[in-house]
């Protein structure tokens, strides 16, 4: 069975966004990193067991497709942008009620619109062959995958800046134990964390 993973960056107090224009991210996805060559190569290693990234209609309509196969045209060699080609790649699935496809075709390359029901359609892929799915935001996406208990991993990409306020994915689901998969520091200030729910 498939898992369903969860990626996101965070801040030290717990935010994925920050309600104040701060530059906060180690790597806020344009040219310029600061992560380090580690960080930048477990990074990529996640995507080769992805086969099936989700995706919500907010993030479809804002660019996230077109801005990651524009990042795979313009560094083809470079091997930190290895990922960007394998999301061109990757099957993509839109999960949403207000999106509808044309005529039966996806409405970008490899991807398909799905219904917002999440539990049904999330646990239809999850039974389905091939790699796992990822997730990457956004925020009411992602709470809202949380609050329907459908995560199998959390991979929290912890950045060295403390927000005081901003956007959180956890306030939704209530209480739950977790379990420490791994954790992993890195020489710029990142630390990795991945859980899974506990039992």
């Amino acid at each position: 069975m498939k898992k369903l993973v969860l990626q996101m960056q965070m801040s030290v107090d717990g935010f994925v966004g920050a309600t104040e224009d701060h530059s906060w991210q180690l790597w806020e996805w344009g040219d310029e990193s600061a992560w380090d060559d580690e960080l930048k190569q477990d990074f990529n290693a996640v995507f080769t067991g992805v086969d099936t990234i989700l995706l919500s209609r907010k993030m479809a309509q804002e660019g996230y497709l077109t801005h990651w196969s524009n990042a795979a045209k313009k560094f083809p060699h470079d091997p930190f942008y290895a990922f960007a080609q394998r999301i061109v790649d990757a099957r993509k699935v839109v999960l949403s009620d207000k999106l509808k496809q044309s005529a039966g075709e996806p409405v970008w390359e490899r991807t398909s619109v799905a219904s917002g029901d999440l539990p049904r359609e999330v646990n239809a892929l999850k039974a389905g062959e091939g790699g796992d799915m990822a997730v990457f935001g956004g925020a009411g996406f992602a709470s809202a995958l949380i609050a329907a208990g459908l995560v199998d991993e959390f991979q929290l990409f912890i950045n060295p800046a403390v927000l005081g306020a901003g956007r959180r994915i956890f306030d939704q689901g209530g209480f739950r134990n977790l379990r420490l998969l791994g954790s992993k520091t890195y020489d710029c200030g990142m630390v990795v964390s991945r859980y899974a729910p506990a039992g």
